[in-house]
């Protein structure tokens, strides 16, 4: 005779949520990922943001079918009583099934081997333009045709980080160090330390690490109460500070992008060398080694320090390209606060996300991210897919009545700005009750 089966409410799952308690629903069926969470190969983070609920449609949506057989050693006994799953949920799952039933998840073309050849050629012509060459605007070239390379490796690393790009686990790991650590001087950890946090509460300004910039940038003028990171697990000051370069984000908004590297090797070696475990350390830091060794080499060999200064700008500035790319997706969406919820998984990626509208031809500029929405919703499809599913997510939030939304590059940079600039007049509001210092006074009592 079969045993009955045992249930725990909603409430009752949402109390499994902290460190060291947490339980997870899949379907119905409740999981206790407790001391799975720090094995788990995307971090704990996603598992502490969403536990104490249902999540089957983040597990659908970062996992292959391979993953369900290692859920049962983590079965509690219990399921979930009254579980219920929303019409959006049901085409949301159903999409993903005839997806992986027609190979789509495994359709990779051959993106990844002509994104490697390309940033082989680009480093070889860079080396030639540095080395060989005594013409400044040959330097220049050089500089910017490193730029470009930067931001196609960075999307070799971001493809191999969501799925397996190479023939194999270990030359997918070393396609991850190689585009990223090696070449780019960014980290792979840190990326996926941050981007997965990213995926899991898109758009949410106290759990998303992607839209916390204080002091620099806010794209919300909730970020006015020093709100608490739960990401960085410290609270985001909204001081005299952060409020004068927040009243002028509108127009700083471009050259902070120039310089934005930056900040990206300041947290890359944050990361690296803190108390935090790390996967791979040692692999991490061997990477960013050998990028700090070839990069100022490279740097030196120019003749003297003006064109030294104008290289580096001049890479940097390219790149920066990438870096408003990644803001425009996300900076004029739909913002909330608290944690992400399971129930609403699709909902949030539709709302957070902006996609940029572009002919085929320039899939291979944006890395095929230009199709946000898309890859978010389907993160393990590759790139060569989202096109192909583009008119399918669209047809499938004009059914459910969610926001889909394709600008193009010059609208969508007039929407950020819009935002930023919106933001930046609130927080110029004198009435804002914010210890100032003179400096901010003399700068704002006039306008």
């Amino acid at each position: 005779m079969e045993c009955e089966k045992k249930y725990i409410t909603a409430e009752e799952l949402k109390e499994h949520n902290k460190p060291g308690d947490l339980w997870i629903s899949i379907q119905g069926k409740v999981y206790n990922v407790s001391g799975w969470a720090k094995e788990h190969p995307g971090g704990e983070i996603p598992l502490l943001n969403l536990a104490g609920q249902d999540v089957t449609d983040a597990f659908i949506a970062y996992h292959p079918g391979t993953a369900w057989k290692y859920l049962d050693k983590l079965f509690t006994g219990y399921y979930l009583k009254d579980f219920k799953v929303s019409e959006v949920s049901k085409d949301y799952r159903r999409l993903v099934s005839e997806f992986a039933k027609t190979g789509m998840f495994e359709k990779k073309g051959h993106v990844a081997l002509f994104s490697l050849t390309s940033v082989a050629l680009m480093f070889l012509v860079v080396l030639y333009g540095v080395l060989r060459c005594e013409s400044v605007w040959a330097h220049l070239g050089s500089a910017m045709l490193l730029g470009l390379l930067w931001m196609q490796s960075a999307y070799v690393g971001h493809d191999s980080g969501h799925y397996q790009v190479m023939a194999s686990r270990g030359y997918n790991k070393l396609a991850q160090i190689v585009s990223g650590n090696c070449l780019t001087g960014i980290s792979i950890a840190w990326w996926k330390w941050t981007h997965n946090a990213h995926h899991i509460a898109c758009n949410s300004l106290d759990y998303d690490p992607d839209l916390q910039h204080i002091p620099v940038l806010a794209v919300s003028s909730r970020f006015f109460d020093s709100m608490t990171s739960y990401f960085y697990g410290r609270k985001l000051k909204f001081d005299p500070f952060a409020r004068f370069l927040i009243s002028y984000q509108h127009w700083t908004f471009y050259p902070v992008m120039c310089v934005a590297r930056v900040n990206l090797y300041l947290q890359t070696f944050l990361l690296l060398f803190s108390n935090r475990k790390v996967p791979d350390r040692a692999l991490n830091i061997m990477g960013i080694l050998i990028f700090w060794t070839w990069f100022p080499l490279l740097v030196s060999c120019l003749p003297n320090w003006p064109e030294r200064i104008m290289f580096v700008l001049a890479s940097f500035a390219v790149t920066s390209i990438q870096h408003v790319q990644f803001c425009l997706n996300h900076f004029a969406a739909n913002v909330y606060v608290g944690p992400p919820n399971g129930n609403d998984w699709f909902e949030k990626q539709t709302g957070g996300t902006l996609d940029i509208s572009c002919s085929s031809w320039m899939d291979w500029f944006f890395g095929g991210l230009q199709f946000q929405l898309e890859h978010h919703l389907f993160p393990r499809l590759p790139r060569c897919q989202l096109r192909k599913v583009s008119p399918i997510v669209r047809d499938l939030c004009k059914k459910h009545n969610l926001p889909y939304r394709s600008l193009s590059f010059w609208e969508a940079n007039r929407w950020t700005i819009r935002t930023l600039r919106t933001a930046a007049l609130q927080a110029r509001d004198l009435t804002n009750p914010v210890p100032k210092n003179l400096l901010w006074e003399a700068v704002n009592t006039h306008g």
